[in-house]
């Protein structure tokens, strides 16, 4: 299976995921994966990348650089998680719009058919009328990105098996969504691990307090985990053992560098006083 390494600046890895057509992108790219930290991190919806001659048209390729093809700001901010905390990093290496990595591979929005009511050219074989050749579409999608992307992080997992102790995935979300405005700055999602999220959620908005920016931080919004969105989190860590969360982040906190760094610095300083990882850390 094809992996990718990625340089260590946010900005690189931003301009790197941020490509449209790439001849044959990888399903998987890892940052630092000698990482020595008690939590892996993921970033499922990290790239707008599609492979040449997948189909998609035009139109199809306006929505790549929005909310809808990729979560705008989250390779970045993983990549300044990643590179604070001494963290394993595992980020989809294509466009949500070709495979959502976080949607289980019979989800209807694996492949969406349509955004805002516009038909994918994109994905219009995973719809078509003939079932036959619907399912086999979908399961040629799933199988050259879907399942080579969780076969990796379940293997980076397990070979960490001991050290972590905490699966951490990192998104983001449109401050505007259908016509709706979202004023919340940062959301933490769970489903069964109800006691860390509040802990985070707190740790999160006592930096806010010590450092004032308006950001406020909401639980299991502006999706919920107890709606089952937060598939690969889950996934994962119910298989390696491991409790798991998921941060959302709203993409206007991110546009700039300086607002990547400002973002994590939190982010981190809120993971590193989490009980659970308390004393798990590597010393210098």
């Amino acid at each position: 299976m094809q992996t990718e390494h990625h340089p260590w600046s946010p900005a690189a890895l931003r301009r790197q995921m941020s490509q449209l057509l790439v001849e044959d992108p990888p399903p998987i790219v890892t940052l630092h994966p000698e990482g020595a930290a008690p939590l892996a991190l993921l970033c499922e919806h990290a790239s707008a990348r599609l492979p040449r001659g997948c189909g998609a048209s035009a139109a199809d390729m306006a929505w790549l650089h929005t909310h809808w093809g990729v979560d705008l700001g989250a390779a970045p901010l993983t990549a300044a998680l990643a590179r604070r905390l001494d963290a394993p990093a595992f980020l989809g290496g294509v466009s949500r719009l070709l495979c959502d990595l976080n949607r289980p591979p019979a989800h209807p929005d694996l492949a969406r058919a349509e955004v805002e009511g516009a038909r994918l050219a994109l994905n219009a074989p995973l719809h078509a009328h003939d079932q036959a050749a619907a399912e086999a579409a979908r399961a040629a999608r799933v199988t050259a990105w879907h399942t080579p992307f969780h076969a990796a992080v379940e293997a980076g997992l397990a070979a960490r098996r001991g050290q972590l102790r905490l699966l951490f995935s990192v998104h983001t979300f449109t401050p505007l969504y259908l016509g709706q405005p979202r004023s919340m700055g940062m959301g933490v999602l769970f489903d069964e691990h109800d006691a860390l999220a509040e802990e985070l959620a707190a740790a999160l908005e006592a930096g806010e307090a010590a450092a004032p920016d308006g950001v406020e931080v909401v639980r299991n919004a502006p999706w919920s985990g107890k709606d089952g969105l937060i598939y690969s989190p889950q996934r994962h860590g119910r298989a390696q053992g491991l409790p798991y969360l998921e941060l959302e982040v709203r993409q206007d906190l991110l546009e700039q560098d300086d607002q990547v760094e400002r973002i994590a610095g939190r982010v981190a300083r809120a993971l590193r006083g989490l009980g659970l990882l308390r004393g798990a850390w590597p010393t210098a």
